[in-house]
């Protein structure tokens, strides 16, 4: 259904802090309304990075990569914009006078945000339980993995990989993967 719609990235700003009270209530909003085929994803990017803790042990944590901002693909329409404007917590869209601009492509891709493969955008998705996969992005990159479920409405798939020495199954989404 995307394929047929306007679906771009648009940038909204954020009180500090807000960032997943914002990505989380634009969600539920999103599902109570029915709204999943106008706004269809809402990311606040992080990546990992090792802290040293006060006694001297390096830890794992994710820090968000731009503080006060949540990355949402959706077509702009008069509802899609006024469910995110206002959301609480919400400041405004990024763009000129608060008009909301998207992003390009190439913007996209230097936020870290994978963009699907043609063919998953399109529905042709060739991977069936039983097939090798190599996650391509988030907190289980380059770890490769057997899938047990395919579910093609949601865009997610269900991994076992190997996680701390041990089986362990995941869920993740179709552009987060490659099959190999």
């Amino acid at each position: 259904m995307s394929e047929e719609r306007d679906m771009q990235w648009y940038v909204v700003h954020t009180y500090s802090g807000h960032e997943n009270k914002v990505k989380t209530t634009i969600e539920n909003t999103v599902k109570n309304r029915g709204m999943e085929n106008i706004i269809e994803q809402v990311i606040v990017p992080t990546e990992d990075v090792v802290t040293t803790t006060k006694t001297g042990k390096e830890k794992m944590v994710q820090r968000k990569v731009f503080p006060s901002y949540v990355i949402v693909k959706m077509e702009m329409t008069d509802e899609s914009w006024y469910v995110v404007r206002n959301t609480k917590g919400v400041t405004g869209f990024v763009g000129p006078g608060s008009k909301p601009v998207p992003l390009t492509v190439d913007e996209v891709r230097a936020m870290g945000i994978e963009l699907p493969a043609s063919k998953i955008v399109s529905g042709e998705i060739d991977l069936n339980p039983g097939d090798t996969v190599r996650v391509i992005s988030g907190a289980f990159v380059d770890n490769v993995g057997e899938v047990e479920d395919v579910n093609i409405e949601k865009k997610e798939v269900k991994v076992y990989v190997n996680a701390f020495g041990r089986k362990a199954l995941v869920t993740l989404g179709l552009e987060n993967i490659e099959k190999i």
